[in-house]
């Protein structure tokens, strides 16, 4: 490609960077998927927080009943015991999600600034105006602006590029997961909030009580009980699966909310390196 070829190419690529940075529409596009993602893992930790305090109150609950004047007590911690460390677990891993869900926010701020969008403009400014300059220019200063452009380009454009893409890789490849598994663990919630509401059955006074009543009071325990094995059932089938859920929900939100922004580092790394490692003639006519 001859000179003027070159230049052409590098100055409409220029143009149009600049225009994508002071028109804001690519940071708007990372601010609101940042802004979803983080939406998302709060909801999610606000459900591993409250499945667990339910776990927590639900251990310690007996449920009583005295079906046909046998008395029967059932403690549904010891269904729940395995899962809850791993519940706690969970919450804390969301939390760390969170958090670096919140730094990502922030640093999408500080970098669509006013302040690096203008020093953008004006390095990538400098860059045309090195490679158009008709007379000869120090190589050191068209190696340096035009390494320093390369490294704000990165800069400026890395997290909006990898919020964008993370929430396309959720869309296509973790929301069908995320989905499944969140609505059943909001669904075991509600089944060990009925399970914890469950009153203990106290049978009548047979002193105070004709054989009726008595025998409705029989029938009632059998009635009671079958509802609390119904229970107990509903349980088990509840948490049978609940570590698996939570497995799919700790991979959906580490691969795009900690092994994502790993991989665009290091691809930002790599780039940046290679800005640095440049032969010099790369930055002249």
């Amino acid at each position: 490609m001859n000179p003027v070829m070159k230049n052409i190419l590098i100055s409409s690529i220029a143009f149009a960077l600049v225009v994508l940075a002071l028109q804001g529409s690519f940071d708007t596009v990372g601010k609101h998927y940042t802004e979803t993602s983080l939406k998302r893992a709060l909801v999610t930790f606000g459900v591993a927080r409250g499945l667990n305090a339910v776990i927590s109150v639900v251990q310690g609950t007996e449920v009583a009943m005295e079906p046909a004047g046998v008395g029967v007590v059932f403690t549904p911690g010891q269904i729940l015991d395995p899962v809850n460390d791993l519940v706690e677990r969970f919450s804390w891993v969301m939390l760390v999600c969170s958090s670096s869900l919140g730094l990502q926010g922030l640093l999408l701020k500080i970098f669509s600034s006013p302040v690096f969008t203008i020093l953008l403009v004006v390095l990538l400014g400098l860059v045309l105006l090195l490679r158009w300059w008709p007379r000869p220019v120090p190589d050191a200063m068209r190696v340096v602006v035009f390494r320093l452009a390369g490294l704000l380009l990165i800069l400026r454009f890395l997290i909006p590029l990898m919020a964008i893409s993370s929430e396309g890789f959720y869309s296509y490849f973790l929301e069908s997961d995320y989905r499944t598994s969140s609505a059943y663990l909001t669904e075991t919630e509600a089944t060990l909030g009925r399970l914890n509401s469950s009153k203990q059955v106290e049978p009548a006074t047979k002193s105070e009580s004709t054989w009726y009543q008595r025998l409705q009071g029989n029938v009632k325990g059998v009635l009671d009980a079958v509802d609390v094995q119904k229970n107990v059932a509903a349980l088990q089938q509840a948490v049978q699966n609940l570590s698996e859920h939570i497995i799919n929900l700790v991979v959906v939100f580490i691969l795009q909310t900690i092994l994502f922004p790993l991989l665009f580092l290091w691809l930002a790394m790599k780039a940046a390196r290679g800005i640095f490692h440049l032969p010099w003639p790369m930055a002249g006519n």
